[in-house]
């Protein structure tokens, strides 16, 4: 009976911890109906070779469900949602590589051996308990009692499905699979929708000449992590609402027009690249399903509306280290990659060189180096997770050359393993990060920003939920810099406001409009359906 009432316990706690991720904590639930059922079945099955490996099956069972339960967890934590095993298997890999740029090898690998370990002792814990039940002989007492289990224990998960029979009973291990089953389902079904939008030319343009663009640089620049959080958020909003007061100074200062909105981003907490295709295709690419079927077809572009415009496209990426075909597929007519920037100073974790130095090679090296008028789309990555170190600015720009001058600040701040320990000052440099990205952004502004450009400061996504907090608006600010107001006239039309604070926490519509308003406002044509 101890060990019925050992077994019974043990399972119950561990199946009830696959709720932790759902509730943030272990939630208002005491009983797993699941634990019933197995403690009850392993009482009457026999000592024989195939319960053993029943029970083998079950321990295994239990280890997928724990990982799942784990990057249950991290999918919340990092992009605001559940674990969705159908969407989100493709993304292991970038867990890997961000884990792989922002620890130390010996760290990295630790912690892999830690968490094998683990979770090869849940699954041998799980079938040592459940084999430890088995009798090849039992009286009736045991038989008796095995079977009240086994009955409730079924009982309970088909209610718990239906009509809950016994208050703050669930059973979460068939809930999570149910649960993926169901997602997996839905998805599908939305990514087929999506494929059948595509397969009827849904979004499909063809170029469309940008007149009142025409001879007008026009830049478009992704701030990484820049939510509507870091301005309406009381733990960020003492530092980037000064930041943004003195950007709007600065500009005007400099004889420059400024106009702000919201836009909603198609994700949370990552995933940047979902709020590239979303803005420059102009369909709702909101997971890497619908990324991956967006590229499999060919389609026109705010990169082909711009070269129709008479504009040298160019798009800067610093973060890719590795082919980056969907570079291709847009269509630009120069790609330049971290390999590809003649960088000459360290990187500093994940982020392979400061946003000062995107912006100065991108003056010095594309916008100065060419006569016609240019159409670039920078991503912004000094703003990225782990947020440490936060470089200083350098206010004489001219100085930064080949980008050896930030050697200066190699090896400064502490690790990011040492940082993440402390959830609060994760958001100190969270938020410090972001003021940064933001100064740099004003700096090129106000000294390479003309009546002959148009320069988009937008940010990509919401940071992730460690930061946002729960049910973060999907809202980020978007900035507008110009010499020629009248270039701006159109976003004002459209609920832009004057100034650079945004006036709106939630969106005033989707990322995936921005094309449309540019066709309509600067091509002179209605917008699509």
């Amino acid at each position: 009976m101890l060990r019925v009432a050992l077994t019974l316990l043990a399972l119950n706690i561990g199946l009830l911890a696959l709720e932790i991720p759902r509730h943030a904590g272990m939630g208002p639930n005491w009983l797993a109906m699941e634990a019933l059922a197995l403690t009850g079945l392993f009482m009457l099955v026999p000592r024989r070779r195939w319960s053993g490996v029943l029970a083998a099956l079950l321990g295994l069972a239990a280890l997928l469900l724990t990982l799942m339960a784990l990057l249950d967890a991290l999918a919340r934590l990092s992009l605001s949602r559940p674990l969705n095993v159908y969407l989100d298997y493709p993304l292991i890999t970038s867990v890997y590589d961000l884990a792989v740029a922002n620890l130390p090898i010996p760290v990295a690998l630790a912690a892999v051996a830690g968490l094998t370990l683990i979770l090869a002792g849940i699954a041998l814990g799980v079938t040592r308990l459940l084999t430890g039940l088995r009798r090849d002989t039992a009286g009736a007492a045991w038989r008796w009692l095995g079977g009240a289990l086994l009955t409730a224990g079924l009982a309970g998960v088909i209610s718990v499905q239906t009509q809950p029979i016994v208050p703050r009973a669930i059973s979460p291990a068939v809930t999570m699979v149910t649960d993926q089953a169901g997602w997996a389902v839905r998805t599908h079904r939305e990514s087929a929708a999506f494929e059948r939008q595509l397969a009827a030319g849904g979004g499909a343009r063809e170029p469309l000449p940008l007149r009142q663009l025409e001879g007008v640089d026009v830049i478009v620049g992704f701030i990484e992590s820049y939510g509507v959080s870091a301005v309406f958020d009381d733990r960020y909003g003492p530092v980037i609402r000064p930041r943004l007061i003195d950007m709007e100074q600065r500009l005007n200062a400099a004889g420059l027009h400024v106009v702000t909105g919201t836009l909603d981003a198609p994700t949370f907490g990552g995933q940047s690249w979902l709020a590239h295709a979303t803005t420059l295709s102009g369909l709702w690419v909101d997971n890497q399903l619908r990324y991956e079927l967006l590229l499999d077809t060919e389609r026109h572009t705010l990169v082909d509306d711009f070269r129709a415009t008479g504009h040298h496209t160019v798009v800067v990426m610093p973060a890719i280290t590795q082919d980056w075909p969907e570079g291709r597929w847009y269509g630009f007519d120069a790609i330049f990659e971290a390999d590809d920037m003649d960088y000459e100073g360290p990187p500093f974790n994940w982020v392979t060189m400061p946003d000062q130095y995107t912006w100065w090679f991108f003056e010095q090296s594309v916008r100065q180096a060419r006569e016609d008028p240019v159409f670039g789309v920078l991503a912004l990555i000094s703003s990225h997770a782990p947020w440490v170190p936060v470089l200083p600015v350098i206010e004489r720009w001219e100085t930064i050359g080949d980008g050896a001058v930030f050697r200066q600040w190699e090896g400064i701040g502490e690790s990011p393993e040492s940082l993440w320990r402390d959830h609060d000052r994760v958001r100190d440099h969270f938020v410090l990060s972001v003021d940064y990205a933001l100064n740099v952004a004003t700096g090129y502004a106000e000294r390479f920003v003309a009546e002959d450009t148009l320069l988009v400061v937008i940010g990509d996504h919401q940071p992730a939920r460690l930061i946002t907090g729960p049910e973060p608006s999907a809202g980020v600010p978007v900035h507008v810099i110009s010499g020629d107001p009248a270039l701006l006239e159109p976003l004002r039309a459209r609920g832009f406001t004057p100034g650079v604070t945004p006036a709106h926490e939630q969106g005033q519509a989707g990322m995936d409009v921005l094309i449309d308003w540019f066709r309509a406002d600067y091509g002179d044509v209605a917008p699509s359906p």
